[in-house]
């Protein structure tokens, strides 16, 4: 047991704990980061599932990482390389028939299904991208924060709320309908507003469900889809990719840009408890009895983790350790990682090609993703679940041996709680969904993790293996996020932060939260 002195405090080595450390060491402060597992990078981790085959565990896909985030640590010379799905996404369907998306396809794809769809497609996604665009200029700006203590106290909330403000109304009143209707209306209803054929709803509509235990009927799911077009690859909008290496290239470059600002990064390092003294936070103390003070704690970790477990309820207020308690989190993500000695060959389009690259969906309407929801609701899991498959070794051939692939199946729905006793059965089923449009895809696997809910909790602290670290709905958002008060980083012990998904602007790996919360503790620390 020992005791050290820093700064700054961070508990988690996730991919917002290290952007947040890369910002308070460049400005000079002394940073120490405690990490639970023997690898940093959170839920964006690569590791060895099975003998000779590595992929990204949990998270697998890049978009959302924030261009001012990648150059600021300067990732491309830490090691980062991320390069472009081939093909943005393909729909295989019962019938034989297959949509393709993607620049340049996307609208003759859904000519095939209809031609009034295909001539409203450039209309729907100029629409899309007016707001995505707002959500871009908010995501590094704290939202504007419920404050006491008179005008003086209030005076910087509305200067933000102005400037938010300004950017909102810079629209023009279809694009302000546009986002209301984004924020407020569940995606289905968006979606039949705009399109006729189901494959071509069920294209758009899969990103409001994706990581997110609800239907596209669900009001408020249409947020979900939209925070999921706000990304880019390269300079390239809305387009999503792959790390080279797997996701947890990102949090490897994240860590080297730390170490080169003198952070210090502790493995195998949990936390027990979250120190402090006369009601404000003052350090760490780890399971193996070290002590690491700072003049600020900030964590990484799920919010109802951290005052669940590590804050002392006595120096919480009783209202806010009364709301965190419903705070919602919960997911019906099932998430599976395979060694595949081949391809697939789809039915709809058996020949290799760029559509493997694809996010591959298996959900052919709206009302199947309805179901599927409902269906977990009642029995724990849905007998026609959601598939997106991914196979990253056709863009990455480090990932598997040669003429062998991996694939990421990120699955839906499953409930929440899932037990364990059921984890291969709902694994075999999600094989076999892809084996109705593959025929021999089952034969190809030979090895796999499959990861519940509870696995997810378990291995990264993903309260019901909520993706986002709490749900994505008005009441957990913006300004509300995790708690009405404390949009601005600020937890209601003193001198304790959030930087993780927890806080603005959701999930995600966007680095955002770690960028927002680093500024929270310059200021109060009285540095730039």
């Amino acid at each position: 047991m020992a005791e050290t002195q820093t700064d700054v405090v961070i508990l988690g080595g996730g991919h917002n704990g290290l952007v947040c450390a890369f910002y308070l060491a460049r400005a000079g402060l002394k940073v120490t980061v405690l990490e639970r597992r023997g690898i940093v990078g959170g839920a964006a981790v690569t590791e060895e599932f099975h003998p000779g085959f590595r992929n990204s565990t949990a998270s697998y896909t890049v978009s959302l990482l924030n261009p001012r985030v990648i150059a600021d640590m300067d990732l491309a010379r830490h090691g980062l390389k991320v390069v472009e799905r081939r093909v943005a996404n393909f729909l295989p369907l019962d019938d034989g028939r297959y949509l393709l998306a993607g620049e340049g396809r996307t609208q003759g794809q859904v000519a095939k299904f209809s031609a009034r769809d295909a001539e409203r497609l450039p209309e729907y996604e100029r629409r899309l991208e007016v707001v995505a665009g707002v959500l871009r200029d908010w995501i590094l700006r704290p939202p504007p924060n419920m404050a006491e203590g008179g005008w003086l106290a209030a005076l910087p909330e509305l200067l933000s709320a102005g400037r938010l403000g300004r950017r909102a109304a810079g629209l023009d009143v279809q694009g302000r309908r546009d986002l209301l209707d984004l924020f407020a209306k569940s995606a289905g209803d968006w979606l039949d507003g705009w399109f006729d054929r189901d494959p071509v709803k069920a294209l758009f509509g899969f990103d409001s469900v994706v990581g997110n235990y609800a239907s596209p009927y669900t009001p408020g799911s249409a947020y979900v889809l939209l925070h999921h077009v706000f990304g880019e690859v390269n300079g390239k909008k809305g387009a999503w990719g792959h790390a080279i290496g797997g996701m947890g290239a990102i949090t490897q470059a994240m860590a080297a840009a730390c170490v080169e600002q003198g952070v210090e990064i502790r493995l195998d390092a949990p936390v027990a408890q979250v120190l402090t003294e006369k009601g404000r936070a003052v350090g760490a103390v780890t399971e193996g009895g070290d002590v690491v003070r700072g003049r600020a704690v900030v964590s990484n970790l799920h919010p109802r983790l951290l005052f669940d477990r590590l804050v002392d309820p006595a120096v919480v207020p009783a209202d806010f350790s009364e709301r965190m308690g419903r705070y919602a989190s919960g997911s019906g993500t099932f998430r599976m990682n395979l060694a595949l000695s081949e391809l697939p060959r789809f039915t709809a389009l058996p020949d290799a090609g760029d559509h493997l690259t694809a996010g591959i969906i298996i959900a052919p309407s709206l009302d199947y993703m309805d179901r599927a929801h409902a269906q977990a609701r009642l029995n724990g899991w849905s007998a026609e679940p959601i598939v997106e498959m991914l196979i990253p070794s056709t863009l990455d051939d480090s990932l598997a041996p040669p003429g062998a692939h991996v694939a990421s199946l990120f699955c839906q729905h499953v409930a929440p709680d899932l037990a364990d006793a059921h984890r291969e059965t709902v694994a075999d089923l999600m094989i076999e969904t892809v084996d109705h449009h593959a025929p021999g895809f089952k034969a190809s696997v030979i090895g796999r993790l499959a990861l519940g809910p509870r696995d997810l909790e378990r291995r990264f602290g993903l309260v019901g293996g909520d993706i986002f670290h709490g749900r994505l709905t008005l009441d957990q958002l913006f300004s509300a996020r995790p708690v009405l008060g404390h949009a601005d980083h600020r937890m209601p012990v003193p001198g304790l932060y959030l930087c993780g998904s927890g806080a603005h602007p959701g999930g995600g790996v966007t680095g955002a939260p770690g960028h927002n919360a680093a500024r929270a503790v310059l200021k109060d620390l009285g540095r730039r």
